[in-house]
């Protein structure tokens, strides 16, 4: 380790900033967030920098530097495009042993400002050691993305109630298992979701009740269309703190590899004519690990509420009093659509779209025919490649033309992902002359003209 990380305490402190440019006034805005108090010496100041030294209560003096300015200072950051002062500046703190960053020069530095994550109170710093500040500022786009700004709103909240479970909680032990079922449980949830003041009532009912049992949970997850960079980061987030996973066979394995991995993982996939599991018993599982006090992932390709059956999965929850929350996926529609280049609407082409499920019940698909046959809406058949010559041809047979350009998109968004394009008529035996697996995606209307010049999805 080249460097020790540690935080450095600037409330109130005077600090010194030589320089008055650009780079200058980034270091102004971090240490204004600090509550350090900004001193400049520079022959020239930007606006924003002297606003920030103004609400700092500091000084800006309009001049060279001189040693004589680092009297008093806890900190000094030389941030000039003059490596003669950088260096001076360096030896002068060097020889004081005052700590001194050296903007982009880290052999003449002391101390180096990391790249920062804050949620405040909770902070965090990636550093290089000045190697190879792009990539400490790439990992901190990663974290950004990834911790919820909420989180400092939950560190605040246990600040203010971690000498009131002091208390409540002589051991150490005991403490911890119950900072971690909070942390982790429906009153993270609840600040995670804005709803502090309720959070705080629900913590103080807690500590009140010396309550160290956790009550299950179940998180219904849509998991998208199978390319894992469409997952929303609270899908995310709710993956990793999951305990339990039930997953199906839409679940791509990419996405799957982004769960908590010490979680139990149970697979509950249905595909035609082979039921791993029914829907009913997969209800029931939700519950019975609930009911043991378990954090419990279902986790559903695209969306859960779109053709996913999610509404049946919760309604046993909600009746048995389970806690549960829903997280929107990128339905199929959508995720195989753009990534095919083919808008499912388009001022030219189509002024409407209808998600119609094409699984096919006891042999036949019973649908009002006549309203799909209009040329100025887009049709997207989910499941459809069984039934995909009876579509095909009840469409043909209540009037839409067989020349209707339609795509049959097969693992859509996914490295793998195929574009079979043809017409309404030609469909079928194209899919019978080629080898299609499930899943697919079928859209049919002129909108699929577009295919062949807006799709950016090249592998």
């Amino acid at each position: 380790m080249d460097y020790l990380p540690l935080f450095f305490d600037l409330k109130g402190k005077d600090c010194l900033l030589v320089g008055g440019g650009t780079i200058a006034t980034r270091k102004a805005r971090l240490l204004n967030k600090a509550g350090a108090i900004i001193h400049v010496v520079a022959p020239e100041v930007e606006p924003e920098l002297q606003l920030l030294v103004q609400q700092s209560k500091g000084h800006i003096v309009h001049q060279f530097y001189d040693a004589s300015f680092l009297n008093g200072k806890s900190l000094v950051i030389s941030a000039t495009d003059e490596r003669d002062i950088n260096q001076q500046v360096a030896k002068d703190c060097h020889q004081r042993r005052l700590p001194v960053n050296v903007v982009d020069n880290p052999d003449l530095c002391s101390v180096i400002m990391p790249a920062i994550v804050d949620r405040s109170p909770l902070v965090i710093g990636i550093a290089s050691g000045g190697e190879a500040p792009v990539l400490a500022r790439k990992i901190r786009t990663q974290l950004e993305t990834s911790i919820p700004a909420q989180y400092g709103e939950l560190a605040k909240l246990a600040s203010q109630f971690r000498q009131s479970v002091k208390e409540a909680f002589t051991s150490e032990d005991e403490r911890r298992r119950f900072w971690e079922n909070v942390l982790n449980g429906e009153i993270a949830e609840q600040v995670l979701s804005g709803n502090a003041g309720q959070a705080a009532a629900m913590l103080q009912e807690k500590i009140q009740q010396r309550d160290l049992a956790r009550g299950g949970e179940v998180y219904l997850v849509g998991a998208g269309p199978g390319d894992p960079d469409l997952l929303t980061f609270k899908a995310v987030r709710l993956m990793q703190q999951a305990e339990v996973v039930l997953y199906d066979r839409l679940v791509s394995p990419p996405i799957l590899e982004m769960v908590r991995r010490d979680a139990e993982r149970v697979y509950v996939g249905k595909q035609r004519a082979q039921h791993t599991m029914s829907q009913q018993s997969i209800n029931e599982l939700l519950l019975s690990y609930a009911q043991q006090g378990k954090r419990v992932l279902r986790l559903k390709g695209g969306d859960p509420f779109i053709f996913g059956r999610g509404g049946e999965e919760i309604d046993l929850l909600a009746a048995n009093n389970i806690p549960f929350q829903v997280v929107p996926g990128i339905t199929a529609a959508s995720g195989c659509a753009s990534y095919a280049g083919i808008p499912l609407t388009h001022r030219d082409h189509s002024h409407s779209v209808r998600f119609i499920t094409g699984h096919m019940k006891e042999g036949d698909i019973n649908y009002p025919w006549n309203e799909f046959v209009d040329n100025s809406q887009t049709l997207v058949f989910y499941m459809g490649l069984a039934g995909l010559s009876t579509i095909c041809s009840k469409l043909i047979e209540h009037g839409k033309p067989g020349d209707t350009p339609a795509a049959l998109i097969e693992r859509g968004t996914l490295p793998e992902q195929k574009n079979h394009i043809s017409t309404l008529e030609k469909l079928p035996a194209y899919v019978d002359s080629h080898e299609v697996h499930a899943p697919t995606l079928l859209i049919i209307g002129n909108v699929v003209k577009l295919h062949s010049s807006l799709n950016w999805y090249k592998k």
